[in-house]
């Protein structure tokens, strides 16, 4: 019992000093913070939604346009495949839920060449029928539209979290609601515009060239070939040129090969203009298609309009570039933050929004700290009373146990809400469970005639098992609150696991450290417990 190695010993004090340095900044105001020196830590508990206020958003994600793009897509292949193997069709088309066209001669060796080439696209993950006419019907498996819907849904989670983050948003609680909503919590921020307009652009980039073919009087009846569209033209007004220009259905390039893109400044003409950079690949087919086209005219699209629509003049080698249009100094910064997070796969829409005062969360913060102080009185108080002095090592126990806890959610960078206030006050009772179970198996031992030392040696080592048992169970229902929960539940199940953990080497080690040093110092012929 009183020979611990002094490496435990050593290692306890560590631990709890490094509890206060880490605990501390969250009982400091900003200005004694900054006086502080520059190694002392400065992390502090983030305050959720409920706690400081701000904006909840409720999303939903358009699944049926991202599917119909994804049936454009696999139009597009079909096409390129037939024409590659010179099978003969007609009216190919794509809509949300398929991709449709008729071969031109219908033959058991057309039939069975069709279903072999057609059944390679997208990984075999198709649904191929022919019927006896020559129609032909192709569509996503079942299986595979699932994991199609999941993997829309999963990146349009992804995006949002990038481009919330661009914009500096501190800790936004971003998660999946039903099978195509997302809900967006943004603590601090009262008025979401700005990030409203950013989420509700698409920002899908192509590159395209621009069908001179087709005339002005053909664009306004709609005629144009098969492999082109008519898009709307942004800069016509500048450029006095018609609001509408015809451009090639086929993508030279993508927005997802870009690197990077910033904002910036026409040096000739002193216009904000958006930079941009594409990934090695990107650069190479770059070049190649600059280097084909020179003195032809290709199309920026974003999002289904031509925002410019430049003369190819040399080769760009590089894969540097820069986008110029009729811009303000603040559309070029949204612009390359959206290019620089990403396409969204599908639109979203908002379909609630609502904010949170700060009025409610400082009530929210009055309350829990009321309740964790009325829990540390109550619970030291029936320690004193039930152990003597012992009561008081296990409150020196609890209150280190706080101040690890704390400092644990500050390294973690960890968002603190109102179940997770109810999680600390949770731990504060838990955290003397384990000294109950030490202690009572002292008095036990020291009912059977034993003296202290032997008792306090026994009750530790016979009261482990339970412990460790006990608090793995609750962990384990911690983990399982992580893993199905959403936000707030979340948040509990993090500072419950914490504590039990924290709680676990205050109550074992630390309480047990502590008794060791005023054995030690003051032995005492009896032990009143």
């Amino acid at each position: 019992m009183n020979k611990l190695p002094r490496w435990k010993v050593f290692a306890t004090i560590v631990v709890c000093l490094f509890g206060i340095a880490f605990s501390l900044p969250n009982f400091l105001p900003t200005s004694v913070l900054e006086k502080l020196p520059g190694w002392f830590p400065r992390d502090t508990i983030n305050l959720g939604l409920d706690l400081q206020g701000g904006s909840h958003i409720l999303l939903e994600v358009d699944l049926e346009v991202a599917i119909r793009d994804k049936y454009a897509a696999l139009a597009d292949s079909t096409r390129s495949t037939l024409r590659k193997n010179k099978l003969g069709y007609q009216a190919l088309r794509s809509t949300s839920t398929q991709v449709s066209f008729k071969l031109r001669n219908i033959t058991p060796e057309v039939r069975k060449k069709t279903q072999q080439i057609l059944s390679q696209l997208d990984r075999g993950n198709l649904d191929i029928f022919i019927s006896n006419e020559g129609f032909v019907k192709v569509t996503f498996t079942a299986k595979n539209m699932v994991l199609l819907k999941k993997s829309i849904l999963s990146q349009s989670i992804e995006i949002v979290r990038r481009r919330v983050d661009e914009t500096g948003t501190k800790e936004p609680t971003i998660q999946q609601q039903n099978p195509n909503r997302i809900v967006l919590q943004l603590p601090g921020i009262d008025d979401p515009s700005t990030i409203k307009n950013l989420l509700g652009q698409t920002a899908k980039l192509s590159f395209r060239m621009v069908d001179h073919s087709v005339s002005p009087e053909d664009m306004l009846i709609g005629k144009v070939p098969a492999g082109t569209e008519i898009l709307s033209y942004v800069e016509s007004s500048r450029l006095n040129s018609p609001s509408k220009i015809a451009v090639r259905k086929m993508s030279i390039l993508t927005g997802d090969m870009l690197v990077d893109s910033q904002p910036g400044l026409d040096q000739q003409y002193n216009r904000p203009i958006v930079t941009f950079k594409f990934d090695s690949l990107g650069a190479k087919k770059f070049a190649e298609a600059t280097r084909k086209n020179i003195r032809k005219q290709f199309a920026i699209v974003l999002d289904n309009k031509v925002i410019s629509a430049p003369v190819i003049s040399t080769i760009i080698p590089h894969g540097d570039g820069y986008i110029q249009g009729n811009f303000t100094v603040q559309e070029t910064q949204n612009l390359s933050l959206l290019l620089r997070a990403g396409a969204l796969p599908a639109p979203l829409t908002v379909l609630e929004e609502r904010t949170v005062g700060p009025g409610l969360g400082a009530d929210s913060i009055a309350s829990g700290k009321d309740a964790t102080i009325y829990a540390i009185i109550l619970v030291g108080f029936f320690m004193l009373i039930a152990y003597a002095f012992f009561g008081i090592i296990a409150n020196i126990a609890v209150i280190f146990n706080i101040l690890l806890l704390l400092a644990g959610l500050s390294i973690l960078q960890a968002t603190l809400t109102l179940p997770g206030i109810a999680g600390i006050a949770l731990t504060i009772g838990m955290a003397v469970d384990a000294n109950v179970l030490i202690y009572e198996r002292i008095r036990e031992e020291l009912r059977k005639g034993k003296n202290y030392m032997s008792a306090i040696d026994a009750g530790y080592q016979r009261a482990i098992t339970t412990i460790l048992d006990s608090n793995l169970t609750t962990l384990i229902g911690a983990l399982f609150l992580y893993q199905f929960g959403t936000g707030p539940v979340r948040g509990f199940s993090v500072t419950l696991a914490l504590g039990i953990i924290i709680s676990m080497f205050t109550s074992i080690t630390l309480t047990r450290v502590i008794a060791i040093a005023w054995l030690s110092w003051r032995k005492p012929k009896k032990l009143s417990i």
